[in-house]
């Protein structure tokens, strides 16, 4: 019988950023998160995703902390693993696309703070809205990885992706991930999706899914099976459900195979140990609901994200319309045709997912169309695949011409303007890039922080308990 050759999978454990976005509204702080470090640094992690995504936000709104304070900590922490971030191109952690020289230093001053890949995306799979980050993570000798967004339609074709893949090595990226934050992709989809993509390009790929609709770690051996590099796992006590496959589980899935990672099960059930008691005092509190751990077929059947699904019960909720669940559902696939057929994925999950409940609720389709639906009918968010539908976008913005440059390139640099107008709460570098993606966020915390340090007005210190708006 012929030898067969060695490949191990590498894991990238997501339970310090994906897990807790997904399942607790990234509501884990700093301080639940540094006892654990010491034994998590010596599993052998590819990488540690501890930062981006929703944390910056979370961070400053909900928990009061530094999120850049937050990664110092950890970079101490982690002596011997990577750490990895989530970015989303042109709009960094925020939800508008800022000017070249903010995302610039963002990545400088992140990669200066203790990051080593940088896990970008475009909300279009618009690889010029990747160029900026991909340079500059370049420049500042930081691993650049390019995340494909991966959706469904007739326009997404193998083709496509094997393309968009060799496209993505000739900009100068390290590695690239097929990122399925809807849990689309399906066991025998991926193993021809991963072939496609392997056929573009030479470099490393990771693949990163959610439980959200049962099939993930199905779709995990699929991948491996079919050449893929990396797989993003979470601790057990915050996987599946609409976070990722449990670490352990794909662990033990690969053990004595020729994908075997040699990750000690003894250590990982340690600090299985140490998160056990977090789940359960999210879940009594509320924090984490039961319904997010379940299997959520919907998302196959509507192709809808979970966390879209949930933010549209809320709206249909309070506008006293329940009943019209399906409808909108229904009309979310025509809306995103309308759009040009971008992936679901923030922010045009949320924004095709708004407009498709206003259409309902009208009774008239586009009788009113929010502000962030003329963005995306103008262009500004970048290109889509498809054309958008010439009828809607001439309702949206009229006679103006949409944006066919890079969307950047009209935006003039904004970083000396930002550190003007946060002049007197600046304590740190790093508090102009706060304020620049979070303005209001930002001067609260600076505030609140300000009290912290002086304790001069303890009034002006209690904002533990203020309520701000998602």
């Amino acid at each position: 019988m012929a030898e067969v050759t060695k490949k191990p999978v590498k894991i990238m454990e997501t339970v310090l950023r994906d897990a807790h976005q997904s399942l607790i509204a990234t509501r884990m702080t700093t301080e639940q998160m540094l006892p654990i470090i010491e034994k998590m640094d010596k599993v052998g992690y590819h990488a540690v995703e501890c930062w981006g995504g929703a944390t910056f936000d979370a961070s400053l709104r909900f928990l009061k902390e530094d999120p850049w304070e937050r990664l110092r900590k950890l970079r101490d922490g982690f002596k011997n693993t990577k750490l990895q971030m989530l970015f989303r191109g042109q709009n960094i952690l925020g939800y508008n696309h800022y000017a070249d020289d903010v995302v610039e230093y963002f990545v400088q001053k992140s990669i200066a703070n203790g990051i080593d890949i940088i896990r970008i995306f475009d909300c279009f799979n618009d690889l010029r809205n990747l160029q900026t980050a991909v340079k500059a993570a370049n420049r500042e000798k930081g691993h650049a990885q390019i995340a494909l967004s991966y959706t469904l339609g007739d326009a997404y074709t193998l083709e496509y992706w094997k393309e968009t893949a060799k496209r993505i090595e000739d900009m100068g990226a390290d590695s690239i991930c097929i990122k399925d934050m809807a849990g689309l992709l399906l066991p025998y989809q991926a193993t021809e999706l991963v072939e496609a993509v392997k056929a573009g390009t030479k470099l490393p790929v990771q693949i990163h899914t959610h439980c959200t609709s049962g099939v993930a770690p199905m779709t995990y051996m699929k991948c491996v099976e079919a050449g893929a590099d990396i797989i993003d796992t979470a601790m057990s006590p915050f996987s599946q459900g609409t976070s990722q496959p449990a670490t352990e589980v794909m662990v033990e899935t690969f053990k004595g195979t020729p994908y075997d990672t040699g990750l000690d099960q003894n250590l990982l059930a340690e600090i299985a140990e140490f998160f056990r008691p977090q789940q359960e005092a999210a879940l009594k509190s509320g924090l984490l609901n039961p319904k997010v751990m379940g299997v959520d077929i919907k998302t196959l059947l509507y192709q809808v994200p979970g966390g879209m699904l949930s933010n549209l019960v809320s709206q249909l909720k309070e506008a006293h319309a329940e009943d019209k669940y399906y409808e909108v559902l229904e009309e979310i696939p025509k809306v995103r045709k309308d759009f040009g057929e971008p992936p679901l994925v923030t922010p045009s999950s949320q924004i095709v997912g708004t407009q498709a409940v206003l259409n309902v609720l009208q009774g008239e389709r586009y009788k009113m169309i929010t502000k962030e639906s003329k963005k995306i009918l103008g262009g500004e968010f970048g290109q889509t695949i498809k054309p958008m539908n010439p009828e809607v976008q001439k309702k949206a913005i009229g006679d103006k011409e949409p944006i066919t440059c890079r969307p950047a390139d009209l935006i003039p640099p904004q970083l000396d303007k930002f550190r003007e107008e946060a002049a007197q709460y600046i304590q740190q570098e790093e508090d102009v890039l706060t304020y620049a993606l979070f303005p209001q966020v930002a001067t609260d915390f600076f505030k609140y922080r300000e009290a912290q340090q002086t304790k001069v007005d303890p009034a002006a210190a209690d904002t533990k308990n203020k309520a701000y708006p998602v």
